[in-house]
């Protein structure tokens, strides 16, 4: 790799033989399928295809979340994309994402299938179809959208940003990671001020602005993404840490963090859902394997 200091960029940039990274074997600078796939279909109207990354997370809690407020038309099948082998470039994948990103969602309960994708939008799409976690009143939904909108404008600077230079690129470079740890922790404060005025990110109620920050910031505070809770003193932001405890307790968040899991600990690995009992036969799993 040639150093940072040296480097001159060329005319017209060409992508690179090999540029190393933990995501290098699925970057690409062109869209569409690679392969052939045909997504599965299961018996729900809502089909969601998707990985327990942050993004994808913020859909499985407000799934979890509308069945335990009784919207029986909130159930679905959740299946596994492993985006690590490509998953997301397979064309049934792509009909339903152009852009290939994880999470997304098929609602098959009208008269055409509907395609939404993109996690925020998929939010508001469910929010508005259930009439649940989005306020009515003008100021009140306004406040929730505005954060839900400042949650997907930032969130890039901390994962493509802070988390890939910190934790994923191929060289540490200062510059980089000094760039991104400044605006990590700009917004972490943003956040902080924020709740220290209020229960819930966007007043006293929970919503969908909670479920789409709370995946990426919450878990950067519980120090869940990128081993970097040491390096950004989470520690200080003790709103942020009281408001992510809270989002955290939630039955229907600990479900939804559990969903489409395919890392970590085996016992909070939910690699397909397809009905509430899954979660009963995972946790049968878990206790017959700690009397082993």
């Amino acid at each position: 790799m040639t150093d940072s200091t040296d480097y001159v960029p060329p005319t017209v940039w060409t992508p690179p033989k090999a540029n190393g990274g933990r995501f290098a074997n699925i970057n690409r600078p062109v869209a569409g399928p690679t392969h052939e796939k045909i997504l599965p279909v299961g018996r729900h109207p809502l089909q969601l295809y998707s990985l327990a990354t942050p993004n994808g997370v913020k859909v499985t809690v407000m799934l979890e979340e509308l069945l335990a407020l009784g919207h029986s038309g909130a159930e679905y099948d959740a299946w596994l994309i492993r985006i690590n082998e490509g998953d997301q470039f397979g064309s049934g994948f792509v009909a339903i994402n152009p852009n290939s990103k994880i999470p997304a969602l098929v609602d098959h309960s009208g008269p055409q299938p509907v395609r939404v994708f993109e996690s925020g939008s998929i939010l508001f799409y469910l929010a508005e179809k259930f009439g649940a976690f989005l306020p009515t009143e003008p100021a009140a939904r306004a406040e929730c959208l505005s954060w839900l909108f400042w949650q997907m404008g930032s969130a890039p600077y901390l994962g493509g940003g802070f988390g890939h230079f910190y934790a994923y690129a191929p060289a540490k470079i200062e510059y980089a990671i000094d760039r991104f740890a400044m605006e990590a922790k700009r917004q972490l404060d943003v956040l902080d001020r924020q709740l220290a005025e209020n229960e819930f990110i966007a007043g006293a109620d929970y919503t969908i602005a909670d479920m789409a920050i709370w995946p990426w910031y919450g878990g950067l505070a519980k120090g869940w993404l990128y081993d970097a809770a040491t390096f950004l003193a989470v520690q200080d932001y003790k709103n942020v840490q009281r408001w992510a405890d809270l989002i955290g307790t939630r039955p229907a968040v600990q479900r939804g963090r559990m969903v489409n899991r395919a890392f970590g600990d085996p016992a909070s690995q939910l690699h397909e859902r397809h009905d509430a009992s899954d979660f009963e036969t995972k946790t049968e799993d878990k206790r017959a394997a700690e009397k082993k």
